[in-house]
């Protein structure tokens, strides 16, 4: 059975797009009689509470689930991972066409999918030593610490940089690739994008 897995965020986004992504995908793979699993919901929601909970339920061995990116599996790294790694132990592929990946129960996939935990543990340590490395500088250097009461911080490492992620859009670029030539993590693009209102 081949699954298409459509998400999108609100209301105001249209399911249309990665169907005619997916089904013209498809078409060149020969790939028939798709069956479509599509919801509007936010990818913050463990997958067990929307229509992703039951399509993990309900492929076999042999399945293939095609989705336009991974991140419409979820908007967490780890989420991502677990929800391929229950994939991979249903003998189930999956294929994400904008970064090519086609993740099955293979040893080149667990590679990668051990690869993408690795990291994903890697950089919250990073992050966590440098966060406390920093604020034990700051209170020795009599600094106060935290955004005054009700203000919100109107700069963001992407700042300015819409323009330029707009035109990697267009040119086919994947987010994964936009962000490695930025220098910020997946997570932090997609939340920029997100805000700027840039597909």
């Amino acid at each position: 059975m081949v699954y298409g897995y459509i998400r999108v965020s609100t209301d105001g986004q249209t399911t249309e797009n990665q169907k005619i992504i997916i089904k013209n995908y498809c078409k060149f793979r020969h790939l028939h009689h798709i069956r479509w699993i599509s919801e509007t919901v936010s990818g913050i929601k463990n997958p067990e509470k929307r229509k992703l909970g039951q399509l993990l339920k309900e492929v076999n061995s042999g399945d293939i689930v095609i989705i336009t990116e991974i991140s419409r599996l979820g908007r967490s790294l780890m989420m991502i991972m677990n929800v391929l790694q229950t994939f991979m132990d249903r003998g189930v592929q999956v294929r994400a066409i904008k970064e090519g990946y086609e993740l099955g129960n293979n040893i080149q996939s667990k590679v990668l999918a051990f690869a993408f935990g690795l990291s994903s543990e890697i950089e919250r340590q990073l992050i966590s030593d440098r966060t406390k490395a920093g604020l034990i500088r700051a209170v020795k250097a009599g600094k106060k610490l935290g955004r005054p009461k009700g203000k919100k911080s109107s700069r963001y490492k992407l700042t300015g940089k819409g323009g330029q992620i707009y035109r990697a859009r267009l040119a086919g670029k994947s987010k994964s690739e936009i962000a490695r030539e930025l220098g910020v993590t997946w997570v932090t693009l997609h939340r920029y994008m997100a805000k700027q209102k840039i597909k």
